[in-house]
């Protein structure tokens, strides 16, 4: 899988890459691509669970790393799909306490 924008890596696993995204729209704005050449959520083979169980289980890794205390999943499709790749966008837009999410606010 390649970019045509640079992005900063966040994970990878057998099956599925998360980085943040090229141009958030969120405090933290991390988006989930799996590896296989899949155009929506409308052609994703449901049998895949290694596919799932990486997705869910980085989810969960990067919401504890992150202390994320509200935060969102979201795949879009159809018209709201911005580029033909399935992929996951995990958001936030509350203030956090850890520096090391672009665009957030420390608390004091």
């Amino acid at each position: 899988m390649s970019f045509a924008i640079p992005v900063k890596r966040l994970r990878e696993t057998g099956t599925l890459m998360a980085v943040y995204h090229p141009k958030p729209s969120y405090p933290f704005h991390v988006l989930l691509l799996p590896k296989k050449a899949v155009a929506s959520l409308k052609e994703f083979d449901p049998t895949d669970t290694a596919f799932l169980a990486d997705l869910f289980s980085t989810v969960q890794s990067l919401v504890n790393e992150f202390q994320l205390p509200a935060y969102r999943l979201v795949v879009n499709g159809g018209e709201y799909q911005d580029f033909p790749h399935l992929h996951f966008h995990l958001i936030s837009d509350v203030q956090h306490s850890n520096p090391a999410i672009r665009g957030a606010t420390p608390h004091t």
